[in-house]
């Protein structure tokens, strides 16, 4: 249901195969790679969030993006690493290896297609790092492969000017923004009914360290909240939801124009 997000012109599994073989400039077409989780959000949100968000965010990118920029979205990633959230029922998580492995030998099927430009595109909190060991392995083992290890929020957006200073700092999971996104993308799928505002418990004070940053601590999330909520949903609307997404998308289809003139730094 998510790749209906995707304009059907910019979506890779709708290519043939003889459409691949005669494309011009293969080595700057820029292959997107969206990758998102199955886990718990919360009592109001279903487990698709953070797919939903990312092809969603990718689907408006690319419409606006100008026909002459080559890019395509490959079929999202559902599963992903998420055993900070393992004590919640219908979360589904791999292990960092068994995901890495995946993005490893995906990767390896484009490069034989003949592309040179992956957008690892992650759409969940815990799993940058493994994007980034992903990419460099990936390029280390081709040299001519370029890929980008890109988290979706991690984009200049809208955001911080319509969330409180508190929402900002620990609203980090099931929150305003991810609901309000929801309430734009998916909003018959939204329980509003259910959403509770439940801030991280007993997190140090007066401290360097902190759940997200420069100097993290390992956390799950039972540990700091029992809804599963890491935020406050309760004033999420689909307005807030649709400048989001559009500020977004808007800063996506410059990084997609960034990534397809870039050339590797060479000495």
């Amino acid at each position: 249901m998510l790749h209906t997000f995707i304009p059907p012109h910019r979506y890779f599994p709708y290519l043939t195969w003889t459409d691949i073989q005669a494309m011009p400039d293969k080595e700057n077409t820029v292959i997107i790679q969206p990758i998102g989780a199955i886990e718990q959000h919360g009592p109001h949100l279903p487990l698709i969030v953070d797919s939903a968000i990312g092809v969603g965010v990718l689907g408006k990118a690319l419409a606006k993006l100008e026909p002459d920029i080559p890019a395509y979205a490959l079929p999202n990633l559902y599963y992903g690493k998420s055993n900070e959230h393992w004590h919640f029922p219908g979360t589904i998580t791999l292990s960092a290896q068994t995901l890495l492995a995946v993005l490893i030998e995906l990767a390896d099927s484009i490069y034989r297609a003949g592309f040179r430009k992956l957008v690892l595109m992650n759409s969940h909190g815990g799993q940058p790092q493994v994007m980034e060991i992903a990419a460099r392995d990936i390029h280390q083992k081709y040299g001519d492969f370029l890929v980008f290890p890109l988290f979706t929020w991690r984009v200049p957006n809208i955001a911080a000017d319509l969330l409180t200073p508190k929402e900002l700092q620990l609203g980090i999971h099931a929150g305003d923004a991810e609901t309000s996104l929801m309430l734009s993308l998916l909003p018959e799928q939204v329980k509003m009914e259910r959403a509770v505002a439940e801030y991280p418990h007993g997190l140090p004070e007066n401290s360097l360290l902190s759940m997200e940053g420069k100097l993290p601590f390992a956390w799950l999330t039972r540990e700091l909240s029992q809804s599963g909520t890491l935020g406050d949903p309760t004033s999420a609307t689909n307005e807030k939801g649709d400048r989001i997404l559009d500020s977004l998308s808007d800063s996506w289809v410059q990084v997609i124009k960034d990534i397809y003139r870039f050339r590797q730094p060479q000495v």
